[in-house]
């Protein structure tokens, strides 16, 4: 299974989704297009996923934030403890005025 590519390079797509990560993790959610929430949602649940089972080294190559990656390992990762995995949610907000493209909601449940 591959990824979107949503018209951005590489290294400019790794660079997006760490910042939209990190943002979601420090605020508990983030509004975007919708094809970018479904994507940081994949990104998320594998920093969660890592962060659960103490792979400090996998969360860090995503997340560079001193703040977010304390909160992941000592408030998040213990939240979700017994949580198999669906730590995120996606809720649609409709067109956005501008350009009508749809846009979401990404929350941390």
């Amino acid at each position: 299974m591959g990824t979107r590519k949503l018209s951005r390079t590489g290294s400019h797509r790794r660079a997006m989704f760490s910042n939209m990560a990190t943002s979601l993790l420090l605020h508990e959610k983030v509004e975007t297009t919708l094809p970018k929430a479904k994507e940081l949602v994949r990104v998320a649940e594998r920093i969660i996923a890592d962060a659960k089972n103490e792979r400090h080294v996998e969360v860090r190559r995503v997340i560079k934030d001193k703040v977010v990656y304390r909160k992941l390992f000592e408030v998040l990762a213990p939240r979700y403890k017994e949580r198999p995995g669906g730590c995120t949610r996606i809720l649609k907000l409709g067109a956005r005025r501008g350009d009508n493209a749809e846009t979401a909601l990404v929350k941390l449940v």
